[in-house]
């Protein structure tokens, strides 16, 4: 088992029953009292930060992560299986480690965390940016170019996207997975 003194950016660590990972770490020694460690943790499931200070010399549980690229093949019930393009081994992942899982398009190479030693999925990462063509929009309006308004659109994958008012329905746009917003038109 570590201590605190392990501690390091990017060091995953069982905190409390559940992963997070260390986004920044400063040790403080101060001048009257005993020295302690402040941190910034991610939590690996809910991408949730977290401030928590460790004194000095406590005991902490590094846990092993690994990253891993995975082919996004199809969807089985309440499920998404990805397949591992070296091994061509197939795991179901339940649609909660997705974040937005309707941005996913077959054939998408996905990053998937996994939990070293127990072979266990964490998270699925999509892409940062998909390409993707508009199925439906209402009609958009020949000078409408000039204003900032925007229009809901549905994609090929079944989400809504906000667009602005000239994408037309079979155009192909780029949009920001992360965020869920329209980035830009892709020319053909």
């Amino acid at each position: 088992m570590a201590n605190t003194a392990d501690i390091k950016n990017g060091v995953c660590i069982k905190h409390n029953d559940k992963l997070f990972q260390i986004i920044e770490f400063q040790h403080v020694k101060p001048g009257k009292g005993p020295a302690f460690v402040r941190t910034k943790m991610r939590g690996i499931e809910s991408q949730k930060v977290l401030d928590h200070t460790f004194s000095a010399g406590h005991k902490i549980e590094i846990v092993r992560i690994e990253n891993r690229n995975y082919q996004y093949l199809y969807q089985e019930g309440q499920d998404f299986v990805f397949m591992n393009n070296e091994t061509y081994e197939q795991v179901n992942i339940p649609g909660k480690m997705i974040e937005k899982p309707l941005f996913l398009q077959e054939g998408m190479i996905c990053n998937i965390l996994f939990h070293a030693e127990e072979e266990a999925p964490l998270v699925v990462e999509l892409p940062m940016y998909i390409t993707t063509k508009v199925t439906y929009t209402e009609p958009g309006v020949k000078g409408d170019t000039a204003t900032n308004s925007m229009k809901y659109a549905t994609i090929d994958t079944g989400a809504e996207v906000r667009v602005p008012l000239f994408i037309a329905i079979d155009e192909v746009i780029k949009v920001d997975t992360r965020t869920g917003v329209y980035v830009e038109r892709v020319k053909n």
